[in-house]
């Protein structure tokens, strides 16, 4: 599968793995699902990978379980069943999985399967932010920002899209740079804020170019010259040594 010792071989792999699979050995049942649902190996079969997933999480493999919660939540295989997708959600969530805490978050927030809760959203965000979520991060970031759910909060809100941020997680990377503009729980710094918003717009979305260049506008050629230098280092330092 990976190219270890040998020529990569997704045919080869798909036949190792279903010879375990077949066993019952829940890893081989997930990674087989995952072959069926990209067509890596087999053919593309969202059925099939339904249910190897559900042979899996059935074992209690939370990383089956979260898969097969998303083939419920997009209704691949399955009838879309967003009371399912939570079910199972919940139940990889439950052992710590990260992923599953920050879907079972998101559906809290819409709720989409469960009453709409913005207490459930900060917990379970909250646990998937302490595995190093990036995505958790940010969202929890953006609740603190705007007091919802807990009480607003600045400083914890740029902590958070830091810790995102340094991950380089682009929507995190464009709040920090909002709140280094706006000196908003940190020192207001456009440096900062320029350096942010130039890193977030490798997603090249157009808001985080407008953004970047509103920063810019109040800034001087040296300034702006310094801000892009500052971006480069952090980049080259794999986001340690940002500002």
């Amino acid at each position: 599968s990976n190219g270890i010792g040998v020529v990569q071989d997704y045919v080869e792999a798909a036949r190792w793995l279903r010879m375990a699979a077949e066993q019952g050995f829940a890893f081989s049942q997930g990674v087989l699902g995952v072959q069926y649902s990209n067509g890596q190996g087999v053919v593309q079969d969202d059925v099939e990978a339904v249910r190897w997933y559900r042979l899996a999480a059935q074992q209690g493999y939370a990383v089956a379980q979260v898969n097969l919660a998303m083939k419920y939540s997009n209704g691949e295989g399955v009838p879309q069943d967003y009371v399912e997708a939570v079910r199972w959600h919940r139940l990889a969530a439950e052992q710590g999985h990260a992923e599953g805490q920050f879907n079972l978050a998101f559906h809290y927030a819409n709720g989409d399967g469960v009453t709409q809760d913005d207490v459930e959203v900060v917990r379970w965000y909250r646990l998937a932010a302490q595995q190093g979520h990036a995505a958790a991060q940010s969202n929890l970031g953006v609740l603190y920002s705007n007091g919802a759910g807990v009480p607003q909060d600045y400083i914890e809100a740029a902590r958070l899209f830091r810790l995102a941020a340094e991950q380089g997680y682009f929507t995190a990377q464009s709040n920090l740079a909002i709140t280094h503009a706006n000196g908003q729980g940190v020192i207001q710094d456009d440096r900062l804020a320029y350096m942010w918003a130039n890193l977030s717009t490798a997603d090249g979305t157009d808001a985080t170019l407008r953004l970047r260049d509103q920063v810019a506008q109040r800034m001087t050629a040296q300034q702006i010259d310094e801000a892009q230098a500052m971006s480069r280092r952090c980049l080259d330092t794999g986001y340690l040594d940002c500002g």
